[in-house]
């Protein structure tokens, strides 16, 4: 294990730099093999490539198949990853290579450099940010730094589709690592770094009633649209902009006919929260919710789509750790709040665990997507910095 005091910021940086074209390059072969999630045979030219470059880093990698996704890749220390004992243990780099675009896509979004600036589908979201981490790897394998705890890192392709075939996986790391650093993009131009994160839920509601002619015999029937009118009221009401729960009915579907009173209407709804028992709460509310119109009945399906990453104190001591490192390398580090959730809001409910550590840029899930390259070579010098300091040396609960 390399001393920290033995790590110099500027030696890393200058390394990296120097490499600046080599991660453009890469960069740009990743995001012209389009990646999109729904599509599991797209995901194994990226998946075979950063499998090679990670080997290129020193790390022993795996293929990991998928029930219903590309699979996944996982890289560790040719050793393996040590059992955490005596202040040893291993840290964790998490990313995704699915995209939302479709393949054709590049005909619209070419991958093209312009005023500094690396264009194409996915290229911030986060094909950006794995190139990052395996060059923050590469960097410290070739300068002989050995990390206080053993590197490894986890890519998944079904991240933007809910990970619901890596989650079991990324839990699972989680419980034996000692923290987490997220390679998603950061947070606009001034590249912040995400430590809290918005927690997603999404039900879909379903109103029974009973069909009748709304002229002949309308008190024979009873509007299921009138009773999710109702409940799409009282949902709204749920909202708290002070503590950041928001609420959006995104889409409703009823009824027959004009004349025919509804035995039957849906609405799908999305909910948004900054705390979990926030989100508890409101899972409580929906799955208790009772009918006011006489005849109707209501079911509810769904839940807690992904955690809010909050800031725990674990999170905390890595953002205190994360502008320490930025400070030696003469960057500027700021931090934010991300409306989205990512794979990061799993692992932070067990482990200390920063986001947005990716790249600078803007665009994700947009035409403008761009990375800024310049910052790529810092942005991985950051990374590679938080993978040589020290843990505490009690492990913090989250």
């Amino acid at each position: 294990m390399t001393n920290r005091s033995e790590v110099s910021p500027a030696i890393l940086l200058a390394h990296l730099r120097a490499l600046q074209g080599e991660m453009v390059a890469l960069l740009s072969d990743l995001v012209r093999d389009e990646t999109p999630s729904v599509d599991a045979a797209s995901q194994e030219p990226v998946l075979a490539r950063l499998a090679a470059e990670l080997e290129s880093a020193g790390m022993a990698v795996r293929r990991l198949k998928g029930r219903t996704s590309g699979g996944q890749l996982w890289a560790a220390p040719p050793r393996g990853v040590p059992k955490r004992r005596n202040g040893s243990g291993a840290q964790l780099l998490l990313g995704h290579c699915d995209t939302v675009w479709q393949r054709g896509t590049l005909a619209t979004m070419p991958v093209e450099i312009r005023d500094g600036r690396l264009t194409g589908p996915g290229v911030f979201d986060m094909k950006g940010g794995l190139v990052q981490g395996v060059f923050a790897l590469r960097a410290l394998h070739e300068l002989g730094w050995e990390p206080p705890l053993a590197p490894a890192f986890f890519i998944n392709s079904d991240e933007e589709t809910g990970s619901a075939d890596s989650t079991v996986r990324i839990l699972r790391l989680a419980r034996h690592v000692q923290r987490v650093f997220v390679l998603e993009p950061a947070l606009g131009l001034e590249g912040r770094l995400k430590t809290r994160r918005r927690g997603s839920l999404r039900f879909f509601i379903t109103v029974e009633g009973k069909a009748a002619h709304s002229g002949l015999d309308p008190e024979k029937g009873a509007s299921a649209i009138l009773e999710l009118a109702h409940v799409i009221r009282r949902l709204y009401e749920l909202t708290d902009r002070e503590k950041g729960v928001s609420i959006n009915v995104g889409v409703i579907e009823g009824g027959t006919r004009r004349n025919v009173i509804a035995a039957e209407a849906k609405a799908e709804l999305d909910v948004r929260v900054l705390a979990l028992e926030d989100a508890e709460r409101i899972d409580r509310i929906v799955r208790t919710l009772e009918p006011v119109t006489a005849g109707t009945r209501i079911h509810v399906e769904g839940g807690l789509d992904r955690p809010p990453l909050e800031a725990t104190p674990g999170n905390r001591i890595l953002w205190d750790q994360a502008q320490s490192a930025a400070r030696e390398l003469g960057i500027e580090l700021l931090e934010g709040t991300s409306g989205g959730a990512s794979d990061g809001s799993f692992t932070s409910q067990l482990v200390p665990t920063l986001d947005g550590l990716g790249s600078v840029g803007d665009g994700a899930h947009a035409v403008h997507e761009h990375v800024e390259i310049d910052r790529m070579p810092e942005r991985a010098a950051l990374l590679g910095l938080l993978l040589m300091t020290p843990p505490p040396i009690e492990r913090i609960k989250r």
